[in-house]
């Protein structure tokens, strides 16, 4: 079952370089055609992972505000936090 936390867990691992956009949009479209979603989420979901599963095609892409906004229809707010180099 797919729920909003899940798509936005790994929206976040993207925005940190632990997961590449490929395998991002790859996971997108392997789980918008084979997955179940939480019925009360399911339009949202779906609609999310389209849009994830289209951001390699440079038309669409995935910019930071993209990020912003499809994390706060998951519910979630992005922050930028700077650490300083040792």
């Amino acid at each position: 079952m797919i729920t909003k936390k899940i798509i936005a867990d790994k929206l976040l691992a993207y925005l940190q370089h632990r997961l590449p956009l490929e395998d991002l949009v790859n996971w997108a479209e392997q789980t918008l055609m084979t997955s179940s979603y939480d019925d009360d989420n399911s339009h949202t979901i779906r609609n999310t992972l389209s849009q994830l599963g289209l951001s390699d095609v440079k038309a669409f892409g995935l910019e930071w505000k993209d990020c912003e906004a499809i994390m706060e229809k998951l519910g979630f707010k992005l922050e930028v936090n700077a650490l300083a180099l040792v």
